[in-house]
């Protein structure tokens, strides 16, 4: 069955020699082969200010980009997100770019008591995928895989998002092109699935 997706490629270099923008190019071709719907943006070519208070944050208008943003996640039933690991975790823009965009009233309503925590997003799936220069299974047993937990438990979770499944991209600059075309391949596969 068709679903509704929005690809978020979290790379804040848009310059197309990065493998993140080859793999979301994957993603999304697969996808659309297969009969879904596809909206995409780029962080790096967002006009993204930094949040700098709570008062901001709280009730601040968000820029048009970011409305934007807002409308084609709220609009798709599943979210992929693509990025680099940079310093063990993702790159502060993407990281801004959720700030942004998980605004009160658009991704939670605070209340009180029952109501203490409303998940505005709920009912949409994501998949994660993050590239790096280290092994995958090393990132994952010896680091805990700690950003894409921060991903989904702050971030995603905090919004309704579930469920969250991640796929780890390692030694992306250490490896053969041929090994870098069956993980392209491999993408297209989850593009087509949806998964």
């Amino acid at each position: 069955m068709p679903k509704r997706i929005v690809i978020i490629d979290g790379h804040p270099d848009p310059d197309q020699i990065h493998y993140v923008h080859a793999l979301a190019d994957h993603y999304e071709r697969g996808a659309r082969e297969a009969g879904h719907e596809v909206r995409r943006f780029t962080v790096a070519n967002l006009d993204l200010p930094l949040l700098r208070t709570a008062r901001d944050f709280q009730s601040g208008t968000p820029s048009a980009a970011v409305r934007a943003c807002q409308e084609d996640l709220a609009w798709a039933e599943h979210w992929v997100i693509l990025y680099p690991l940079w310093l063990g975790s993702m790159p502060a823009l993407l990281k801004g770019f959720f700030e942004q965009v998980a605004r009160p009233g658009f991704a939670f309503r605070s209340g009180r008591g029952r109501a203490a925590h409303r998940k505005l997003l709920a009912g949409r799936s994501a998949h994660v995928f993050v590239t790096m220069g280290m092994p995958g299974i090393f990132y994952r047993w010896y680091y805990r895989a700690h950003s894409l937990k921060s991903l989904e438990r702050n971030i995603l979770a905090f919004m309704g998002i579930a469920p969250v499944r991640s796929t780890v991209v390692g030694m992306v600059e250490g490896v053969s092109a041929n090994v870098r075309r069956k993980w392209l391949l491999r993408i297209s596969g989850y593009g087509a699935r949806a998964a």
